[in-house]
């Protein structure tokens, strides 16, 4: 089961901060990042969470 995070991420594309729930991913230096996609236009957005 993946670990999810709920909370506000930033659209660049609305340019406004939205509520979603995405997964949270570590990329290649460790870092832990939250993955989602944007309730209004779809676009896809990240949210950097800090190290694991």
């Amino acid at each position: 089961m993946a670990e999810t995070y709920t909370g506000e991420f930033y659209c660049v594309k609305c340019k406004a901060k939205r509520n979603a729930t995405g997964e949270i991913k570590v990329n290649d230096k460790g870092t832990r990042m939250a993955k989602a996609t944007c309730p209004e236009c779809g676009t896809n957005l990240n949210r950097i969470l800090g190290k694991a």
